[in-house]
């Protein structure tokens, strides 16, 4: 999962700081991505437990890794949080994108930061083991604050929820991510040219 730097730094259509790597390229392929991602939030959301349908996976967290490895911690969450907020005009609202950008930032930043300072395979991997134990974490917490005020649950029942509920399905939705992005990121990225 080696990452090429060399198309960014020599676009000469720049609108910003070459040195940052904010080229006219790596603001449209960012647009992309974003675009992407809040695709498959709004029409590839689906629940992956049937006795908690209010847990909804989607790919995007997919979209959001791939564009941290590929162009650096500040894309991935850029593409962590834009594409989210399509929902604040949806019946997830406000809750559901604090949700979910929280899950996809928390899972992304840790990982596009390790494999920026080692952007081999063993990088990619740490980063996203790393990103898994953060992202559990933060969605265990944000779940026991949030869900209250999203499903008018009490908190002692969220917090009866965490082994047979909120765990089991982070974890899935965590492993799909992190195995999809391991399987698609090299493909993707040369069909991008990067």
């Amino acid at each position: 999962m080696a990452r090429s730097t060399t198309v960014m730094r020599h676009d000469t259509h720049s609108t910003t700081d070459q040195a940052n790597g904010w080229s006219t390229k790596r603001i449209a392929v960012t647009a992309l991505f974003c675009a992407v991602a809040a695709i498959a939030t709004l029409f590839l959301e689906f629940p992956i437990l049937p006795n908690v349908g209010w847990l909804k996976y989607d790919p995007s967290g997919i979209v959001a890794l791939i564009a941290g490895f590929a162009f650096g911690p500040a894309t991935g969450a850029v593409v962590s949080v834009i594409p989210y907020l399509v929902h604040l005009a949806t019946a997830s609202g406000v809750y559901g994108v604090i949700m979910a950008v929280l899950a996809t930032f928390s899972l992304v930043m840790p990982a596009a930061l390790i494999y920026q300072r080692d952007t081999t395979y063993r990088g990619a991997v740490v980063g996203m083991v790393v990103g898994a134990v953060v992202c559990i974490v933060a969605c265990v917490v944000g779940n026991v604050i949030v869900t209250p005020f999203y499903t008018g649950m009490p908190t002692d029942a969220v917090l009866g929820l965490v082994v047979p509920a909120l765990l089991p399905f982070n974890l899935a939705k965590i492993a799909i991510n992190c195995v999809v992005t391991g399987i698609v990121y090299k493909p993707v990225i040369k069909a991008l040219g990067n």
